[in-house]
């Protein structure tokens, strides 16, 4: 490797460590933000999301972990361990929809989830974004595989919102959960790709 490619893979590491800091940091004050919305809305939906975003920061701590080291052997440890959080997420989305249909849970309206899924959406694709092209140019599976947990955390928080429009403006209290089931699909196919794929 020449001193010109050690010097862009140094500059494409510090710029993978930035969208993981930056992907942990917004998911600390989401948990925050979301645990207050979902108290004062009663929605299993904001709450759920909480829980998303935890296992959102786990992802980024793996990857922080894994950019910060080298060798194979690290990354095929951190994917597993991006792999086991998709598996969370796609058991929390079972589970969360399964009950919330069953049990006809109904948000009160959410000015503050609305607006926090709003925003989170939009940054998480942005994060996404930058980690897919960074982790293509690092040629870094795990950097690349958690820039989709991030774009399954934009796609739920897209879920999430679609969810408490429909409760507020249309009485559609199912289009959440509903939504959820798809995002299931999504999640488990990752694990699979991740335990039984070309990795």
């Amino acid at each position: 490797m020449t001193s010109t490619d050690d010097a862009t893979r140094r500059t494409l590491v510090r710029r993978g460590l930035a969208l993981e800091y930056a992907t942990l940091s917004w998911n600390v004050i989401g948990t925050v933000v979301l645990a207050v919305a979902a108290i004062t809305a009663r929605s299993v939906a904001l709450a759920g999301f909480g829980l998303d975003s935890l296992i959102e920061i786990g992802a980024s701590i793996v990857v922080i972990w894994e950019l910060s080291g080298t060798g194979e052997d690290r990354q095929r440890r951190a994917l597993k361990l991006i792999g086991v959080g998709f598996a969370l997420l796609a058991v929390y989305l079972l589970v969360q929809s399964t009950w919330v249909l069953s049990t006809d849970a109904r948000p009160h309206h959410s000015p503050l989830g609305i607006g926090w899924t709003v925003v989170t959406a939009l940054v998480m694709f942005a994060l996404a974004a930058g980690k897919a092209r960074t982790g293509s140019a690092l040629d870094n599976p795990v950097l690349k595989t958690e820039g989709r947990v991030t774009l399954i955390d934009g796609l739920l928080a897209a879920a999430v919102l679609i969810g408490l429009l429909l409760n507020s403006f249309a009485g559609l209290w199912w289009a959440d959960p509903a939504a959820g089931y798809v995002l299931v699909y999504y999640g488990l196919r990752e694990v699979k790709e991740i335990f039984f794929g070309t990795h």
